[in-house]
C-alpha cells in the first residue's frame, strides 16, 4: 500500500461498533481518484481506446463508459478482451499506463478540491484515498498534482482482490486511518463507488459532472455536488447523527 504522512490535527477514534450513546459525526473523508481528485476521465478513456486499437479492437464512447465506473484494471481488460493470463494483464496494463502518461500534461485537479483538502486538514479531519487504479498510476497522478501529502492512507486496486462495488477497498482505508465507517464520508463519482461506500456503512458525497446526479442519487449518494467548489463542511456535517 502507498502511505502518506498524517496531518498534524488528524484525530483518530478507537475502532468499534457504535453503541446507543455513540454520537455519529464526520471524522474522516475517503476520496476516489479519477473524476474526484483529478479530472482524468477523458485522458483515461482515450488511453484505453488507443490501447484497444493497438489490439485491433474498436469500441464506441458508450462502450468505454465502463472504464470510468470504478473497475479494477484486470476487470476492464477481461470485460473487453475476454479471458487473459496474469502475465497478459500485467503487460497490457503497463502498455495502457504508458499511453495514459503520454497525456499527463492534460491532467488537472477537479475544481475546488485543493481548497477542500486544505479545509479538511484545518478542521482536524482525516483524509484517505481509495482508488481502483493501479498503485503506479495513483502514485504518478498524485506526484504530478502535488497532492499526496493530504492523505494519511492511500489504498489502490493492487491492495484488494475485488473491485468496487465490493466495499473492501473503503473498509481497508478506514482501518488504515483508524476511523469507524459510520463517521466517514466517501467522495465518489461512479455508481460502483457509491454502492461500495454505502455497503461499507459510510455516507457518500457524489461528485456529479455532466448531469450524472440522478443516477448517483439512485445508487445511494447522500448529497450531490458538481464539484468541490460547492462542497461545504458545515453542510456535510449535517449528514451525520441524523
Amino acid at each position: 500500500m502507498l502511505h502518506s504522512h498524517p496531518g498534524p490535527a488528524c484525530q483518530r477514534i478507537a475502532w468499534g461498533k457504535p453503541g446507543p450513546q455513540t454520537e455519529q459525526m464526520l471524522r474522516a473523508l475517503i476520496f476516489d481518484l479519477d473524476g474526484v481528485i483529478v479530472d482524468s476521465h477523458p485522458v483515461h478513456k482515450r488511453a484505453w481506446k488507443a490501447f484497444f486499437a493497438s489490439r485491433g479492437k474498436t469500441f464506441s464512447d458508450e462502450d468505454l463508459e465502463f472504464v470510468v465506473e470504478g473497475k479494477k484494471r484486470e476487470d476492464i481488460l477481461r470485460h473487453f478482451l475476454g479471458e487473459l493470463t496474469e502475465r497478459q494483464i500485467k503487460d497490457y496494463g503497463a502498455e495502457k499506463d504508458a499511453l495514459f502518461r503520454n497525456s499527463a500534461a492534460e491532467l488537472s485537479p477537479v475544481a475546488g478540491v485543493e481548497r477542500f483538502l486544505s479545509e479538511i486538514s484545518a478542521a482536524g479531519l482525516c483524509a484517505a484515498l481509495a482508488s481502483s487504479a493501479s498503485r503506479g498510476r495513483v502514485g504518478y497522478i498524485l506526484q504530478q498534482l502535488g497532492l499526496a501529502e493530504h492523505f494519511e492512507a492511500i489504498v489502490t486496486g493492487d491492495d484488494v482482490t475485488l473491485g468496487k462495488p465490493d466495499p473492501k477497498i473503503f473498509q481497508l482505508a478506514a482501518a488504515q486511518i483508524g476511523i469507524q465507517p459510520h463517521d466517514i464520508l466517501v467522495c465518489e463519482d461512479a455508481v460502483n463507488g457509491v454502492q461500495a461506500a454505502k455497503s461499507a456503512g459510510m455516507k457518500c458525497l457524489a461528485i456529479a459532472a455532466n448531469g450524472r446526479g440522478p443516477v448517483l442519487r439512485h445508487a445511494g449518494a447522500d448529497k450531490i455536488v458538481p464539484d468541490f467548489t460547492e462542497a461545504r463542511l458545515e453542510e456535510l456535517r449535517l449528514l451525520f447523527n441524523r
